[in-house]
C-alpha cells in the first residue's frame, strides 16, 4: 500500500483561505523503523507525537472558509514539518520528558529519507494550494497541552501566534480578546517567531496574510468540540480579514 504523507481536504474549493495542519497525525510510516519509534502507546497518544484535535478543527474550518485543509500524515516525532530543514529540533530525541529511541543517533541517510518522503511533500502540497488561490490567506491550526510535565498549568484557551507579519494576527488577537469567555494568549504558549517554519516559509516569505492559532487540546477532544470551535472561529476570521482590508 502506497504511503501518502499529506492529505488535502477540499483541494477544489475556491476561497482565499488555506488551512494548514502541520501536526495532524501521530502515524509512524512503515519505512521508519518498521513503523515504530520505540515510544510507548500512551506517549504516542499525547501532544509530543501530534496535535490532538487539530485535524478535526482544520477540516471543519476549511469547509467553512471555502478553502483547502492541508494535513500532514506523519508524527512530528518522525520529522517536524513546522521546522526548517536546518533546525536542530527537526528530529527530536527528547520531548517533554520522553526519550525517542528511534531517533537516537539517526544517520544522515535516514534523516534525508524522512525529509524526502514526509517533510518536503507536505511543504510541496502547501505551496501548491497557496499558489492556486488568488490573494491567499494562511491560517495554521495547532493544539497545545494544558500543562507540560513539571510546569505550571497554562491558563489560555486559545493563543494567537505571529512573527514579523502582524497584519492579521494583531486584529485577530484584539477581536478574540473582546470575547468575554476567552483567555487569549499573545504569542502563547509559544512564540510564533521560528525561522524556517511553515508560516515563515509559505506566508511571510511571500507577503501573504497569515496567522497561527493554538487551541488547548482538552477543549477540542471530541468531534462536536472541534466543529464548535471551527464554527466559532470561521466568522471571526472572515470578519477580521475584512476589517483589516487585507
Amino acid at each position: 500500500m502506497t504511503y501518502h504523507p499529506v492529505v488535502i481536504d477540499g483541494a477544489d474549493r475556491g476561497g482565499r483561505w488555506a488551512v494548514l495542519c502541520d501536526h495532524a497525525s501521530n502515524e509512524v510510516p512503515d519505512f521508519v523503523n518498521g513503523g515504530c519509534l520505540g515510544v510507548a502507546p500512551d506517549d504516542m497518544a499525547r501532544h509530543i507525537a501530534y496535535d490532538p484535535g487539530a485535524e478535526g478543527v482544520s477540516r471543519a474550518l476549511g469547509a467553512m472558509l471555502d478553502g483547502p485543509a492541508i494535513l500532514s500524515r506523519f508524527s512530528r516525532l518522525v520529522i517536524d514539518p513546522n521546522r526548517g530543514e536546518e533546525d536542530p529540533t527537526l528530529i527530536m530525541q527528547l520531548y517533554d520528558g520522553t526519550i525517542i529511541p528511534g531517533n537516537r543517533g539517526i544517520s544522515d541517510i535516514d534523516a534525508g529519507e524522512r525529509l524526502r518522503r514526509c517533510h518536503r511533500p507536505y511543504h510541496d502540497a502547501v505551496a501548491q494550494m497557496a499558489a492556486a488561490r488568488r490573494a491567499p490567506v494562511l491560517v495554521s491550526v495547532h493544539s497545545f497541552t494544558p500543562q507540560l510535565r513539571g510546569r505550571p498549568p497554562r491558563p489560555w484557551q486559545i493563543g494567537v501566534l505571529y512573527s514579523t507579519d502582524t497584519r492579521l494576527a494583531r486584529p485577530l488577537l484584539a477581536r478574540l480578546r473582546a470575547e468575554p469567555d476567552l483567555s487569549v494568549g499573545d504569542n502563547q504558549p509559544y512564540t510564533g517567531h521560528l525561522p524556517g517554519d511553515t508560516i515563515a516559509r509559505h506566508g511571510i516569505e511571500h507577503a501573504r496574510p497569515n496567522v497561527l492559532i493554538e487551541l488547548r487540546n482538552d477543549l477540542i477532544a471530541t468531534e462536536a468540540q472541534q466543529k464548535a470551535w471551527a464554527a466559532r472561529l470561521a466568522p471571526i476570521l472572515i470578519e477580521t480579514l475584512a476589517d483589516a482590508n487585507l
